[in-house]
């Protein structure tokens, strides 16, 4: 699409949940409600418009062995555009993908820097492996690293106790947090069990990811603070499978895991009733396959969190909290255009009609 050419997008504009249009134009890249005075070359495009979808735990530039290639990079990026997913909270990476920025056809990006993990504590050449005594150094590197978010690594599997066991002290921790709050950086944590979950939420931590070990004991210290999840149900969908690898030598943590996933409905469930903000993650990139937004979208469904609640947690409530805009007078025009009212539905978010990105078409 030339830049002088103007779109026209009309049927049904999901600005908000109840918040409906009948159609928005973009002229320059931008969003206007205000039919332009002279427009030259119109595109229309009608249907059903969400914002640009969130994929609020993802890793662009990252697989199972570690940092990718840029050709690679580009690959994944592509894969959950096509998907709807036009904002991406990239959760930790090895890779500068920073080239993705001057790309007008990328998804935009919202980085956490690299992991930050205890040593021999996590996937191999993920994360900057260290002790509690670098913690705060590192979470301050991290920090004026990313785009206001550092990315740690709560808990893993400590191979002398064959569980899942806390990789940070509780003083580290918070020293660690306050320092990155100084910095003007947001903090989350990977947290597959229990134990570490007290000590992070009282240090003041700003999201948790997966949050698998959520029980009534934490889950209204979780609601008091306001402190987010992003589940990942697509991925806690393979423990399972993960256990049975790994129970040879790890029985404990295998039936750990295995427990764990047996309860993932109801503790996310369980969360959204008390208050605790819940958003959309894939956990793509590491072994995870991209563009699965739609996916995670339905397995919140399925865990019993109301269609628009989980749909909100993909578009206007997902961008509220990243704080970058929806469908509003001036923003940048990605939105996705649905056959049929995704709030009734939300499988259709499985096939998007078209995607638009910076006001383009993707044909």
């Amino acid at each position: 699409m030339s830049d002088r050419m103007v779109l026209h997008v009309k049927g049904r504009v999901l600005v908000g949940p109840e918040d409906v249009r009948d159609e928005l134009w973009v002229v320059g890249g931008r969003v206007t409600f205000t039919r332009p005075a002279l427009a030259g070359d119109v595109r229309t495009v009608t249907g059903w418009a969400l914002p640009g979808l969130v994929d609020a735990h993802c890793h662009v530039g990252l697989d199972a062995h570690g940092a990718v290639d840029a050709e690679t990079s580009e690959k994944q990026a592509l894969t959950d555009r096509d998907a709807g997913t036009l904002l991406i909270r990239d959760a930790g990476s090895a890779a500068d993908t920073r080239w993705i920025d001057d790309r007008e056809d990328l998804p935009k990006i919202i980085r956490a820097g690299r992991h930050i993990a205890r040593t021999r504590r996590y996937i191999r050449n993920y994360a900057h492996e260290i002790e509690p005594s670098d913690l705060v150094a590192y979470v301050g590197r991290e920090a004026r690293r990313g785009d206001g978010w550092v990315k740690l690594v709560g808990d893993w599997i400590d191979r002398e106790a064959g569980d899942l066991t806390s990789c940070w002290p509780r003083a580290e921790v918070e020293a660690a947090i306050a320092e990155a709050h100084r910095l003007g950086a947001r903090v989350t944590a990977h947290c597959f069990a229990e134990d570490s979950l007290r000590d992070l939420v009282e240090a003041g931590i700003d999201c948790i990811e997966h949050a698998t070990g959520l029980t009534e004991d934490t889950i209204p210290l979780f609601a008091e603070r306001g402190v987010a999840i992003v589940p990942t149900l697509v991925n806690i969908a393979t423990f399972p499978g993960l256990a049975a690898g790994g129970e040879g030598k790890f029985p404990r943590w295998a039936d750990h895991m295995r427990r764990l996933h047996a309860r993932r409905y109801d503790t996310v469930r369980a969360a959204y009733d008390a208050g605790i903000p819940v958003f959309v993650g894939t956990d793509a990139g590491g072994s995870l396959a991209h563009g699965l937004v739609a996916d995670e979208v339905a397995e919140l469904v399925a865990a019993g969190i109301p269609p628009v609640a989980a749909l909100s947690a993909t578009s206007w409530a997902a961008r509220t909290w990243l704080g970058r805009p929806g469908l509003e007078e001036g923003a940048p025009a990605d939105l996705v255009v649905y056959e049929d009212d995704p709030r009734a539905d939300v499988r259709v978010l499985a096939a998007p009609r078209r995607v638009i990105v910076n006001g383009r078409v993707i044909e």
